[in-house]
């Protein structure tokens, strides 16, 4: 199945030069090109992308408030979004994660790393690894979100002791196939874990089941060390 991908960028030459690096990818394919973040969400609306890589710093309105709008139509659930930024431990990526995004890269990445994003994000996997999001935890998605995008819930208290366990290792940057050898489960059954804290957590995916847990408190950032 072709990827379906939607550039967000006000830079003219970043989105050409994305676009070609896209299409050149045999699985997927650029169908729209946004300069702001209005335009993004309309077109969002318009071609139900399965991807859209979002800038962050945009005219009129930035990648934070096209993530949250995108986000908050229950019609684009499918599409996930990739945020791209020049800081990544800036807060207004945590805003992002914490409205929906389901990652972010770099604007420096390699192609291959890019490349290989995009398909992270479209299989409907967070892409957020230890090392790169540890100082984005410490600093930012630990602490309470005074913006509302993402309201601490009081589900976390019907989470099975098991659907903790497995959500906080997920935290921590496991894979399923790590939780599942730690645990001794089978991958499958850590999926369905995962999918139900997900629900009674009304989380959008993956990464925002992480920005979740860290919020409630039910996992606690390590201190960040240089």
């Amino acid at each position: 199945m072709t990827i379906r991908v939607l550039l967000a960028d006000d830079q003219a030459l970043l989105r050409a030069t994305f676009r070609i690096l896209i299409d050149s990818a045999e699985d997927m394919t650029v169908i729209a090109e946004a300069a702001d973040g209005h335009e993004a969400v309309d077109l969002t609306a318009t071609h139900r992308p399965d991807v859209v890589i979002m800038d962050i710093r945009m005219p009129n309105a930035d990648g934070v408030t096209a993530t949250a709008a995108i986000c908050a139509r229950p019609e684009l659930a499918d599409t996930h979004i990739l945020v791209l930024t020049t800081f990544e431990n800036d807060e207004n990526v945590a805003k992002a994660l914490r409205a929906g995004a389901s990652g972010f890269l770099g604007k420096g990445v390699s192609p291959d790393v890019l490349l290989s994003g995009i398909r992270t994000v479209a299989a409907g996997e967070a892409l957020l690894s230890p090392a790169a999001t540890a100082a984005l935890i410490t600093r930012f998605l630990a602490t309470p979100d005074t913006d509302g995008f993402l309201a601490l819930p009081d589900a976390v208290k019907a989470l099975t002791d098991r659907e903790r366990e497995v959500t906080a290792l997920a935290a921590h940057g496991k894979s399923n196939a790590d939780i599942a050898a730690q645990l001794v489960l089978s991958p499958l059954t850590v999926r369905s874990h995962i999918h139900r804290a997900m629900t009674k957590l009304h989380a959008r995916d993956r990464a925002q089941l992480v920005v979740v847990a860290y919020q409630s408190g039910l996992v606690k950032p390590h201190p960040h060390r240089t």
